[in-house]
This record gives structure tokens, sequence and C-alpha cells, in this order.
């Protein structure tokens, strides 16, 4: 069921129990109106006749009976039986009306008693006069009463149907304005495809929850659009530093077949290809790292780590793949005096590989060859610092350095993919940590990494 059509028979479903509630007290509230009326006027009409008959002594039985079959106020049906103390009847207005014992018994108990048989409605009560104690009982039937409750009755039903078709009438009409905006959103979102992301939704009026649904669903297309942009543009990169070193390494083994060489020609040939490889290798674990930390399809498993270890080790892993680079090591002043732990919670493959990376680009991207690794503490953080003298990067490259496979125009002569930075950054993200950049041009730049020691 659709929710326009929902809201509809919600709504007259609610209305249907309000007016049935509101036209059930109607009712019994005039039905006790009714009866209550009907017992006093019985009531009156039993009192004036005991008057009569007791305080006149010139009415007698039989002329008051012909007084009251001529009466044009009496009561349709009315009859009216007086008993003495005795419970011996004293005056009926018909003699074949006769009421049980233990009806006058519970009328003395009670001292007034209402109730009903068939269509007559009987009022009992006791009357004192001369210091004697009378019961009268008077019954009737209250024909026009009744009469204008069934009036009552229809004209409930007829107003109540009625009202629920108009109110089923109103409910569709404005459960279909008030979701009018809704099905406008989605049409709007129909309408947006891959090929055409930077359309946006548009409702409400600014204020109401549709517009603020709308709202956070631009938000999501622009979140969308963004992973949408960096795929497109992870992919196209990632095929072209991919398809480079494939080239390089089919042209090498082209060249080589082309006529017969000697050892030393083989050897310098394939030395060459396993350098592109090796270069290939790395590209795609890089690329294969980079995926696993950015989606999150591998759970971390963190355990205590020693910063200061996975720095040396990453340094020793270094200085062997590539002996002209250096590390240069040391500790912040605060460090030496105060002593703190260097212990974090993390994953020790994951620091490796930042680490690795932003020493190997403090080497490569210097003409020394060098960084200075400074290592600091507090009580609440430890602070790595690379700097190097190399060739800087400038203030407009710098927002760009995290994308994958963004490379600086000045460092394009120097062989580099653009993985490293991204991937570091991801991982000391995932370490609820901080790192900082700052550079110069031809003077060096700096990385500050600020890990916490408890997640």
């Amino acid at each position: 069921m659709k929710i326009r059509a929902r809201l509809s028979f919600t709504f007259v479903g609610i209305v249907a129990a309000i007016l049935l509630l509101f036209s059930f007290v109607v009712y019994a509230t005039a039905e006790y109106f009714r009866q209550r009326d009907f017992y006093l006027r019985l009531s009156d009409k039993a009192k004036t006749t005991a008057r009569l008959l007791l305080d006149e002594d010139e009415i007698t039985m039989r002329l008051l009976r012909i007084f009251e079959q001529n009466n044009l106020t009496a009561l349709p049906e009315e009859q009216i039986n007086i008993y003495d103390q005795q419970n011996r009847m004293i005056y009926a207005t018909q003699d074949s009306t006769i009421i049980k014992p233990e009806v006058l018994l519970l009328i003395r108990k009670k001292k007034e008693a209402f109730f009903r048989k068939g269509p007559q409605e009987i009022v009992g009560f006791v009357h004192r006069h001369n210091n004697q104690e009378y019961i009268l009982v008077a019954s009737a039937h209250d024909e026009y009463g009744l009469e204008e409750m069934r009036h009552l009755s229809t004209i409930m039903v007829v107003g109540l149907v009625c009202s629920l078709a108009l109110m089923g009438i109103v409910g569709w009409a404005y459960a279909g304005r008030s979701l009018r905006p809704i099905s406008e959103v989605i049409r709007q979102v129909d309408r947006i495809t891959a090929s055409n992301l930077n359309q946006r939704v548009s409702a409400g009026n600014d204020e109401d929850e549709l517009a603020q649904l709308a709202h956070t669903f631009n938000r999501m297309l622009d979140r969308v659009q963004e992973a949408f942009e960096m795929q497109r543009n992870f992919v196209a990169n990632a095929s072209h530093e991919l398809r480079t070193p494939l080239t390089i390494i089919t042209g090498q083994i082209e060249v080589t077949l082309l006529k017969r060489r000697t050892v030393e020609e083989h050897e310098a040939k394939w030395k060459a290809v396993l350098e592109v490889i090796q270069r290939m290798n790395k590209l795609t674990n890089n690329l294969l790292d980079l995926t696993l930390v950015s989606l999150g399809s591998t759970p971390l498993k963190f355990s205590e780590v020693a910063i200061d270890e996975v720095i040396y080790q990453a340094s020793q892993m270094l200085t062997n793949r590539q002996p002209d680079y250096s590390v240069v090591f040391a500790f912040d002043g605060k460090l030496e005096s105060m002593q703190p732990s260097l212990t974090i919670e993390g994953n020790k493959s994951l620091l490796f590989s930042a680490f690795f990376n932003l020493m190997e680009n403090g080497c490569k991207f210097s003409e020394k060859k060098r960084v200075d690794v400074t290592l600091g503490a507090t009580e609440r953080w430890i602070t790595v610092e690379f700097k190097d003298e190399g060739v800087g990067i400038s203030e407009a490259d710098l927002k760009s350095i995290y994308e994958p496979f963004f490379r600086a125009d000045n460092v394009k002569r120097i062989h580099g993919h653009g993985v490293g930075l991204p991937l570091t950054y991801r991982i000391i993200q995932l370490h609820y940590g901080y790192i900082h950049v700052s550079s110069e041009i031809d003077r060096g730049t700096t990385f500050t990494v600020q890990l916490p020691k408890k997640l």
C-alpha cells in the first residue's frame, strides 16, 4: 500500500473513531436526560393522582379513573398504582395491572426504583401522607421520546457516513498535497545517473523536513561524486602507471631478441628489466595497501607498538635497499628529561609502511639523500618529525599531495608514482593521529606526525 493511501485510511480511521466516540457520548447523554425527564413526569403524575385520591374526599376511585382516562396530558399507556402499608392496592388506573410483592418490598427498601418492562418504563417510590407510607408505582410508554431518539440516531448515522466520506476525500487530497514534494524528489533523484552526478535535489521551503532530507541527500551526492571522481582518476592513473613499466619491459625484451648478444649484454638487459619489475611490484603493493586501508575491508589488529623500534627498523630497510640514503636520528630535549613511554596501540606493519614512505621521500627528493628524524613525546602524544633539505613543495601543490598519483611539477623528473603519501596519510588517520606539512621551494620539507598513546 502506498503512503498516500495509508495516510488517507489512517486519517479516516482516526476521524471515524473520534466521531463514533462523540456520537456515543451524545446519544448516551440524550438517552439519560430522556429517561430522567420521563421518570420525573411519571413521578409528578403519580404524586398528583395520590394527592387527589387521599386529600379530596369528594373524588372517588371511579371518578378519578374517569378523570385520568379523559386527561389530555395523560402519557401513552399510562398506569398508576397506589398501595398502602399492607401492600394492598387502593387505586389502579387499570384493574388488570398487579405489581408483585417482591417488587413492592424492593421499593420500600430503596425508597425509589427505576426499571423497564418491555416497552414500559416504570418508576416506584415511597410517598408519605398523614404519617403513613404509600407506595406509588407509575408506568408508561415514552412514545414521543423514543421516536426523538430514533430520529437522533438516524441523523448521527447519516452524519457519520457523510462526514467519513468527506474526510476521506479531504484526507486523500491533503495526503497528495503533502507528498507532492516527495514525489518531486523521487523524480529528481531518478534523473541522476553516473553521467550527471553534478545535479542536485531541491525540495520544500528550506525549513521543513523534506528540505532537510534533500540537503542530506545532496551531501551524500557530494560524497558519491567525490568518490566517483577519485575512482575514475585512480583507475586512469593506475592504468597509466602500470602500462609504462610493462611497455619498458616489453621494449627491453624485444630489443634483446633482435640479435645475438653476449652474456654481459644479457645480464645488463635483465638487470634493467628486473629494476622495472621491482618498481612495478612496489607500485602494486602500494596500490593494494592503499585500497585496503581506504575501504577498510580488512579489520585492523592493534597491539602495543614501540614507535622508536618501528622507525629504526624502517630506516634499516631503507638504507639496505639504498646505500646512498642516510637517516639521522635525534630526540627532543624534553623527551630526554621526561623519559615518557614511546609505546602506542597500533598496527606495526602499517606504521612501518608510513614511516618508510616518509623517510624514503625525504631522501629521494633531497640532493644530500638525507632525512633528519626527531622523536618527541608528551603524556598523551608521540611526535615524529621528518625533515629534509630537498626541492620543497609549492603552496599551491600542498593541498593535493595526499591525492593518489598526484606529483608536483618540480619532482616529475624524479622517479615515483604518487602513492606513498596518500597511503601514509590514510594510515595515520586509521591510528587517529595527525600529519602536518610545511615546505619551502628549494629549502626543504618537514612532515610532522602526531599519534595518540591511547585510542
